[in-house]
Formats: C-alpha cells, structure tokens, sequence
C-alpha cells in the first residue's frame, strides 16, 4: 500500500464527524510523566448526542480539550469535520476552533459588561464577518434559545439559566461542525439544569452534534450515547439510559 493509499484509508466516512484513533497524551517526561490518555479510538456520527463521563482523573478533562483544540495529542490522529487536526499550528488551532467548534462552559465565559448581542457577536467578530450580517445572526441565536426579547441587557442583569442560554446561542452562532459543552449544569439549581439539558435535546432534534463532559449521571443519561473514561481508555460505549447503572 502506498503513502496516499494509506492516508485515504485512514480518513473517517463523511458521516463521521470526530475520529480518533491511538490518541494518546503524556505529560512531563521520564519518572514524573502523567499518562494522561493511553490510545482512545472514538468516532462520533454528525448529529449524535454523547456525554463523556469519568472518575475525577480519569482523563475525560483531557480528551474534552483534545476534542476542542485546546490541545493537542502527544501521539495518534483526531479528525474533526474530514480535516486532520491534531498536528495543527496554535494559529490553525485557533482557527478551527472558532468556526468549527461551539463552546459551552460550566462558568458561562461571558464578558459581564457587554450586552447580549455583543456576547453572542463574539465569535464571529474574530471571523472577520461584517458588523450587519454579525447582528442579524446573534439575533436570530439569541431569538433560538428565547432571549430575544433581551438583547441588550448585560448578564449582570440575568438568572444562571438565562446566562447558559446566552453561552449556547454564542455558540451556534457560527454553525459549527459540533457543539462542545464542559459541565454546563453546574454551577445551575436543578429545575433550571433541567430546562438547559431540554435545550440541549432540541438542538440534538435539530441535527446539532451535542458533546457533553459531565460527572453527574442524570447529565449523561440525558444523551443518546454516554462513553466512559477510566485511566485514560474508554472502558464503556452505552445508550444514555444504561448510565445511572453504570456511574
């Protein structure tokens, strides 16, 4: 088999929205290394609802800023929407990033004094998109997750769920290959986690591809797939609903 053969070969479907394979990631070196992952093999269809769930340590932080970019692995190949991404520059990363990945965190990362639509302007303001078509589509995000009526309050001015759902429309607003959320019930009560977790299923509905990082078991049974990581493998590959069981 020849060199490009074999790259072809190994190119996920066009189904497949994240491939991993061998993905391994050390760090320090010599006695004091830290085997972070050890060889994870993942594919993700386009439109899958997954949770990743794990022990404190078990390596999910890890693979959760593989996924985003936010690092990249020591050894193995990741592929995000056909594109090799793991041996990218920090600039290519940053790239990528941006268009391709939507990021919704536990502590919302909104800038406090800033209105709803600059919030949600954000990232297309790094994406070099005009200041007319920028408004139009932080409106028609903050319209998705019902806060259009509230465009220019600050999230000061917010509960936690409205701020979540502020963070999820800055997420969409690009239209990207896959939506990356990192614990984004945590800091909420559990009524109003409840209504950020029924987002989440409308968006998956929609044909977004939702990727959860969580601990608690009622998150991840939530989604469609759960995968568990223990000392830095995939140790179960599970319907949402087998992981109350299973955590």
């Amino acid at each position: 088999m020849t060199a490009t053969s074999a790259a072809l070969e190994a190119q996920p479907s066009s189904d497949t929205i994240i491939s991993l394979r061998g993905v391994t990631k050390v760090y320090d070196a010599g006695e004091n290394a830290v085997h972070a992952l050890r060889g994870v093999d993942l594919d993700v269809r386009r439109g899958e609802y997954l949770a990743i769930m794990g022990p404190s340590g078990s390596g999910k932080s890890t693979l959760m800023h593989i996924l985003g970019c936010l690092d990249v692995p020591t050894a193995g190949d990741y592929w995000l929407a056909g594109r090799e991404v793991s041996r990218l520059s920090s600039r290519e990363l940053a790239d990528v990033r941006n268009r391709e990945i939507g990021f919704v965190f536990q502590s919302f990362n909104l800038l406090p004094r800033a209105t709803l639509l600059r919030n949600v302007e954000l990232p297309m303001l790094y994406g070099g998109v005009p200041r007319v078509e920028r408004r139009d589509r932080a409106m028609a995000a903050l319209d998705r997750v019902g806060l259009a009526g509230r465009v220019k309050a600050v999230p000061t001015q917010l509960s936690g769920g409205q701020r979540q759902r502020v963070a999820i429309a800055r997420a969409l607003v690009n239209s990207p290959s896959m939506i990356l959320a990192d614990e984004p019930t945590g800091n909420l009560d559990s009524k109003t986690g409840k209504e950020i977790l029924e987002l989440f299923a409308e968006l998956h509905v929609q044909g977004h591809t939702v990727v959860l990082v969580t601990h608690d078991p009622s998150v991840g049974a939530r989604a469609r797939r759960v995968i568990r990581i223990v000392d830095g493998l995939v140790a179960a590959d599970m319907n949402g609903g087998d992981v109350v069981a299973e955590a």
